[in-house]
């Protein structure tokens, strides 16, 4: 009979779970079993690699995660230097300030009559209550109130949407009564640039209609959302990426290599790692479902390489805590990178190798 071809793979063997498991230690026994729980695992080491070998290290941020309460978490990577850029919805930046101004979000029962809803004047995302009137009015004249205060700041120049949001968490720091809720915030302290992956498809950009009509006009730059997130990539040494969900995040983070490539004509290959959490069919040819694999035929990263890509198929609200506990737990903290004071340099770097 020939040799089985699994032969050198891993014996599999039932571990009984004991009191008082760490983390990782309940993650390593995760990573002897099947399917998805193994698949976690090798996220949890990829991370580890990504975060000791100096990688810098983006987060994209899609669905609704932050206004599910899950910012705190996004915080606690970034206090420790672990991540260093983010592509977040335009949507979760605007809910992230929700917690900053103590407006009303609440965790609900998924199951409601959302006729009877609407007349009370109650909204919801899924099982995340949010009332119309006093967290979504209410947080529509705080940016309004921000953009007339800081107007100096955001104009007269286009702004890339990173420099709105290091605006707009400098403001919320000094005006919020609990400042330390928001990531948004703690990424302007800690100059940690916020992209959007949409300059127009949020709430924050629909309450800009309104102010630039009442003469406080702000100009957002897609153009320079591009050029920078290209740069920040052509200047690190090493890119992994961390992705919450697909979507408009994961695209943009991942389009920074074909941009350096193919509109810049530079010779680069894309990024040097993945993780996705998500649960998107891959035959369904979305954004979303796309594999890392299919990612490296448009020179998003170097290598279709399982030890350097890892998908998860699962809900990341589930998935994410594991990730950035076995991180906090396991990795030595992190001189944060500042990136948005060295942009500029780097897109003169950019630029002259073009």
């Amino acid at each position: 009979m020939a040799r089985s071809l699994f032969a050198s793979s891993p014996d599999i063997l039932p571990k009984p779970l004991k009191r008082g498991l760490s983390l990782s230690e309940l993650l390593e026994v995760m990573g002897g079993t099947c399917f998805e729980a193994r698949n976690v695992y090798r996220a949890a080491l990829l991370l580890k690699r990504m975060i000791e070998a100096g990688d810098t290290l983006w987060l994209g941020i899609a669905g609704a995660g932050i206004a599910g309460g899950m910012g705190g978490m996004v915080i606690s990577l970034m206090e420790t230097g672990f991540i260093d850029v983010i592509c977040s919805t335009g949507a979760q930046v605007y809910h992230d300030l929700h917690f900053a101004f103590d407006l009303p979000v609440k965790a609900i029962p998924p199951h409601w009559d959302d006729d009877l809803l609407r007349k009370h004047g109650d909204t919801r995302i899924y099982d995340i209550g949010i009332r119309e009137k006093e967290t979504l009015e209410a947080q529509d004249a705080l940016i309004r109130r921000f953009v007339e205060d800081a107007h100096k700041f955001l104009s007269p120049e286009p702004l890339s949407s990173w420099e709105f949001n290091f605006q707009l968490g400098r403001w919320t720091a000094a005006h919020a009564p609990y400042p330390e809720r928001s990531f948004t915030v703690r990424a302007a302290q800690l100059e940690v640039p916020v992209f959007w992956d949409s300059l127009s498809n949020h709430s924050i950009a629909m309450n800009l209609v309104r102010t630039d009509r009442e003469g406080f006009p702000v100009a957002l730059s897609a153009q320079k959302d591009i050029l920078h997130s290209a740069a920040i990539a052509f200047c690190s040494e090493q890119t992994g990426f961390l992705e919450l969900g697909g979507g408009g995040p994961k695209n943009f983070i991942q389009q920074t290599g074909p941009t350096i490539s193919q509109i810049f004509g530079i010779d680069y290959e894309g990024a040097d790692r993945g993780i996705q959490i998500g649960t998107a069919v891959e035959r369904e040819g979305s954004l979303s479902s796309c594999t890392f694999g299919e990612a490296v035929t448009w020179g998003k990263y170097r290598h279709a390489d399982q030890d350097r890509l890892v998908q998860i198929w699962g809900e990341y609200s589930v998935i994410f805590p594991l990730l950035a506990a076995y991180a906090l737990e396991s990795c030595t903290p992190r001189t944060p990178n500042r990136w948005c004071g060295r942009i500029a340099d780097s897109v003169e770097r950019l630029t002259a190798a073009s």
